[in-house]
């Protein structure tokens, strides 16, 4: 393992491989009595939060207390970000206060990175997010979720996501979620399709390792994992389609069209659902769409990228020592 996690693209097969199996010993412990774990004690760990969050927040909150991490969270709203304060000043404020690891989300692309390089800070640096650029934990557990849906938990040790047919549908254009399982999804071995309004393509998105469709209709008979993606508003500065009717018409995933999926796949969705537009909520609430699994992966995932950049490197299957009380 690297340093830093920055970036999907960054992480070898036998990298991903070895994060996702050691995610699979930290889900061992959400099925104790006690979810505690001694690995990060005396470690300080910062979540700098740039952007609003939920499930990533609390999701990283919940990795590091359950390692013993000494956790502390920083909002830009109501810190001196707000004041004018740049990402540097931020940065050795917190190096002076000797913290070990970085949780970094951010509007602007590339922040992650230039407070890994820079030399401010001298901590492990994990994106959370970073504007329309990456978001690796997220690829992760994504991938994780399959794994266990399309393999088995303990079939899958060990193993990748080869020959498995992902199709990503939505917003790619403003999809940081999008563009990290690529990378993350082509390094295990699967096959991607991007499946979009023309509008929602990116430009020079013939140079990423996946196919591109703009017909739901016709990929769905040959999936393995369907991910629907949110439309991002907040990142739209134009009109993209006519209609959120429309939308919903050629892109949006309902009953019918899940019909058409082969018995074992599955629907995925990071988060937040826009119920009604890119899904609906009989598909939202079947018992074959992950969400709610896709949450309580996040924690494990998020545990084991910790776990790996600050308590060690040792091979997932090797065990891990816990506290009986």
């Amino acid at each position: 393992m690297q340093r830093h996690l920055i970036s999907a693209a960054d992480l070898t097969r036998d990298d991903a491989v070895l994060i996702l199996d050691t995610a699979e010993e930290m889900a061992r412990v959400a099925d104790r009595p006690i979810k505690k774990l001694p690995t990060l004690r005396g470690r300080t760990v910062v979540n700098l939060f740039f952007e609003d969050s939920t499930r990533t927040r609390i999701s990283f909150e919940a990795a590091e207390k359950r390692l013993s991490a000494d956790v502390i969270n920083f909002s830009a709203k109501g810190s001196s970000v707000s004041k004018g304060e740049s990402l540097k000043d931020t940065a050795q404020t917190l190096e002076a206060m000797g913290v070990d690891a970085v949780v970094i989300r951010h509007g602007a692309s590339g922040a992650p990175y230039r407070l890994a390089t820079s030399g401010w800070i001298d901590a492990a640096v994990i994106n959370a997010g970073d504007g329309t650029h990456q978001h690796p934990t997220q690829a992760l557990l994504d991938a994780f979720t399959m794994r266990r849906r399309l393999v088995g938990r303990d079939a899958g040790l060990g193993r990748d996501l080869a020959g498995k047919r992902v199709t990503l549908v939505g917003d790619v254009l403003h999809s940081r979620v999008a563009r990290s399982n690529v990378d993350l999804l082509h390094t295990l071995g699967a096959e991607v399709t991007l499946v979009a309004p023309p509008t929602l393509i990116p430009v020079g998105v013939e140079s990423w390792p996946c196919e591109v469709s703009y017909d739901l209709d016709s990929t769905l008979p040959k999936c393995d994992a369907v991910m629907m993606l949110r439309v991002q508003r907040e990142r739209m500065n134009a009109a993209f389609f006519p209609t959120e009717r429309e939308y919903s018409r050629r892109y949006g995933l309902d009953g019918e069209r899940m019909a058409r999926l082969p018995e074992h796949a599955i629907v995925m969705h990071p988060g937040p659902m826009v119920r009604g537009m890119e899904i609906t909520a009989e598909v939202a609430d079947s018992d074959r769409c992950t969400v709610v699994e896709q949450v309580a992966n996040g924690v494990s995932i998020r545990m084991a990228v910790l776990y790996l950049l600050l308590g060690g490197n040792e091979p997932a299957a090797a065990p891990i020592r816990t506290e009986e009380k």
